[in-house]
């Protein structure tokens, strides 16, 4: 695929045994002859399970390594010698932010000015065509922006203004390695996404706790009256597009991704519903239809109202566009996890049950 530019080269992703990271990895690996080094402390939402298929490769290796361990980085910048690095390494868990902000900003803020830092020196003590080469590419989230309006879409020029603690140590992380490009010269690329969905991803997000919800009988938590609009992207879709920025996009620049599929939360629990319908027609006890399972909850506390990306920057200067809609691939997602109880089960097994987060006022 895209190795013709770049053979071979040395990749330390943070993160990677997170959601995004793993299809990241999984693309570098299976599409690439790229090096790894997935860079993960395994917090809760940390699955090497997702990684089987490629965790034999001679190419990938794993260090349990916490983002804010200065001296475990640094001894892993000088082992390993990387040539880019892809930072997804983060708290991402809007309602865990609002019951417990202090680790998304120990983790998203201090954890990446750390990073920052260490980069920056290992950097400096390159030469020639290999500090000529060196990217580090910031992956962060539309919610920096906060809500939008019925109309309109977030551009790269946005003004910030996130909502929640998650976002808002997120828009702070963004800040930060703006500040390491303009002071120190770090050559950096950042980039914003949507909503990401599709297989592996850990069950307190929406499409999983709906879908693996619903098979048990269980209630499908929407909140307010599910009118939040948001646009959804194919994880696999957004690896792709991550590799291409790293690799191809023009330093110091932001670059908004985005899958051109905006949905209320409601549709998307309803579209669930419908395929589940289709798919797995036993219905739980007293339950004709999945649709029947939906309940409404009280809204978060600060819940932004629309989410929606101008990707069209990264189209015409990279040329990524989705591979997937959002029909195509919520369908694709559900098969995943119908087709992996397995997976499933040993995430259930661990400590979230599934349970409503982030309800205090």
């Amino acid at each position: 695929m895209e190795t013709s530019k770049l053979v071979g080269k040395r990749f330390i992703i943070t993160g990677g045994a997170g959601f995004i990271g793993t299809s990241v990895l999984r693309h570098l690996i299976n599409n690439t002859e790229h090096h790894v080094v997935n860079l993960d402390k395994l917090t809760y939402a940390g699955n090497l399970e997702s990684l089987s298929s490629i965790e034999d490769d001679n190419r990938y290796q794993f260090k349990q390594i916490d983002i804010c361990d200065k001296q475990a980085v640094n001894n892993l910048f000088t082992e390993f010698k990387p040539d880019i690095i892809m930072h997804l390494a983060a708290e991402s868990h809007v309602d865990r932010s609002i019951d417990g902000p202090a680790e998304f900003i120990h983790t998203n803020i201090v954890g990446t000015s750390v990073l920052l830092e260490e980069a920056r020196k290992y950097w400096s003590t390159l030469e020639g065509q290999a500090k000529e080469q060196f990217r580090f590419h910031h992956i962060s989230t539309d919610e920096v922006y906060g809500s939008l309006g019925q109309d309109g879409l977030f551009l790269e020029t946005s003004i910030y203004d996130p909502s929640s603690p998650y976002s808002a140590s997120k828009a702070s992380s963004d800040h930060l390695v703006r500040a390491w490009h303009r002071t120190y010269g770090l050559p950096v690329v950042i980039t914003n996404c949507s909503n990401n969905y599709g297989p592996y991803q850990f069950p307190e997000k929406l499409i999983p706790l709906v879908t693996l919800n619903a098979l048990e009988g269980k209630a499908l938590p929407i909140y307010g009256k599910g009118d939040q609009i948001r646009d959804w992207l194919y994880v696999d879709d957004h690896a792709r597009a991550l590799y291409k920025v790293a690799t191809e996009g023009k330093l110091g620049e932001t670059y908004n991704i985005g899958g051109h599929n905006e949905k209320t939360n409601l549709e998307v629990v309803k579209t669930i519903c419908s395929i589940l319908d289709e798919l797995v027609p036993n219905h739980p006890q007293g339950v004709s239809k999945y649709e029947e399972l939906i309940t409404y909850v009280a809204d978060r506390p600060g819940h932004d109202l629309r989410y929606a990306i101008d990707a069209t920057k990264i189209q015409k200067e990279l040329g990524w566009v989705p591979d997937e809609t959002f029909e195509s691939g919520i369908r694709k997602t559900i098969q995943w996890y119908l087709d992996n109880h397995e997976w499933c089960q040993h995430v259930q097994d661990g400590s979230y049950q599934r349970e409503r987060l982030g309800a205090k006022k």
